[in-house]
């Protein structure tokens, strides 16, 4: 019921304009939970209200799966610690000597980029991707660096990436115990996983853990994870991350119902919500929710929504209380001027699309359907005939990822995204 009131009340909030000029938007509240101790990490999706919730301490690296990507994180947000072995390079793998171990800088992930990962952190310039460098005629990432590496068990690894075959996105790696026994050279195809932004990688199992919902399904994430505090040190925090193709608006101090969100550029960083619009309360031993902090998120498919805290449990229940209002449309679709508007549902959607067709003056015309990528290749076209305004499409063989419907009547043409899941 929810979601129906959701989808209703966005159609009628035109007419609740603010003194701004802007659209006052009901907020409608959300709960999540990331379980006691924050032992899970949720995914979330604003335009359906679904979550995907996952075991946060199931891996201990993981890989993007891009094929033009060198990324690979630790599991920091759950203690995985990284460190650069200071004394040789790959040559020294059967003498590596960790005496002297907490005298080195630890290394862990960007907390603002999702491409640095821990492993690139000393990166230098091309071809310099910091764990190797890569050779511009085999397209092949040589590894060049050993690790020493702390897993989510409190156990101690050597580890030495030793390349990634970018032609055919694998990873090959090799680890070991720090005095050598239960070596492991194991291989990672990330072309497997390419519906998700990053595969993951067990070193207490010695298994690959498909940790992540697709890509397309989520826009934010409750987790743990390694922040900068504001005297340079590194912090575990419990907060929020966007999705690498999502962008996100923070305006603070303002007042609790500021909705001039146009102000702000869009801020694609993977921590622009973070970790600080909560601070815990000494006096009462409770978190208070900052209240002159409002968000924006624009989602994958250019919808925008605010989203404001409203409560933090903390680590009893690890419940996170928001509430969020669409807060304007893509205007795909939308050109007063067609005499053709379109409805699709599900949006995002897996198996089938519904496409309900509005003719805004009486035509004659046949209708015409086409799937379009999202390069403006048509995948198919359809002829309807005059007076269908219902219609199906099977989308169960297209890979996940945006597209475009375009309905045309005469000289009246409406598009609209869709995402597939």
């Amino acid at each position: 019921m929810k979601k129906h009131l959701f989808s209703i009340t966005t159609g009628i909030i035109l007419a609740l304009t603010a003194a701004t000029g802007y659209t006052q938007v009901p907020m409608f509240p959300e709960t999540v939970s990331m379980g006691p101790g924050y032992g899970n990490e949720v995914y979330y999706q604003f335009s359906s209200s679904n979550t995907t919730t996952a075991a946060r301490n199931t891996w201990d690296i993981s890989f993007r799966t891009m094929i033009m990507s060198s990324c690979i994180m630790t599991n920091d947000g759950s203690g995985v610690t990284l460190w650069s072995y200071p004394y040789a390079d790959t040559t020294g793998w059967a003498t590596l000597d960790t005496t002297g171990l907490s005298t080195w800088t630890p290394i862990y992930n960007d907390p603002t980029d999702w491409e640095n990962g821990a492993f690139s952190r000393h990166a230098g310039s091309h071809p310099d991707y910091g764990w190797g460098i890569y050779n511009m005629a085999t397209h092949v990432l040589i590894g060049d660096s050993l690790f020493v590496i702390r897993l989510t068990d409190g156990s101690f690894k050597k580890l030495w990436i030793i390349e990634k075959n970018s032609p055919i996105n694998t990873y090959i790696f090799r680890y070991a115990n720090l005095d050598g026994t239960d070596l492991q050279e194991m291989t990672v195809d990330c072309s497997l996983y390419l519906g998700k932004e990053f595969i993951g990688f067990n070193m207490q199992t010695n298994l690959v853990v498909d940790y992540q919902p697709i890509k397309t399904s989520w826009d934010i994430l409750f987790t743990k994870y390694m922040s900068i505090q504001p005297n340079g040190e590194p912090y575990p925090v419990t907060g929020v991350l966007t999705n690498p193709v999502n962008y996100t608006k923070k305006y603070y101090p303002v007042d609790p119902e500021y909705n001039d969100w146009e102000v702000a550029p869009w801020d694609s960083s993977r921590s622009n919500i973070g970790w600080d619009w909560k601070a815990f309360d000494m006096s009462s031993m409770t978190y208070q929710v900052n209240d002159s902090m409002v968000f924006y998120v624009k989602d994958q498919l250019s919808e925008a929504y605010r989203l404001k805290f409203t409560a933090f449990e903390g680590s009893s229940s690890g419940n996170i209380d928001f509430g969020k209002a669409r807060v304007f449309s893509n205007g795909i679709g939308d050109d007063k001027k067609s005499n053709v508007r379109i409805t699709l549902y599900p949006n995002p959607a897996s198996d089938i699309i519904q496409i309900d067709i509005e003719k805004l003056k009486p035509l004659n015309e046949e209708v015409s359907v086409s799937l379009l990528d999202f390069t403006g290749k048509t995948i198919l076209t359809e002829q309807l005939p005059s007076g269908q305004t219902l219609h199906t499409l099977n989308i169960q063989s297209l890979s996940p990822g945006a597209y475009l419907i375009k309905v045309t009547s005469g000289n009246s043409l409406s598009l609209n995204k869709f995402i597939k899941q």
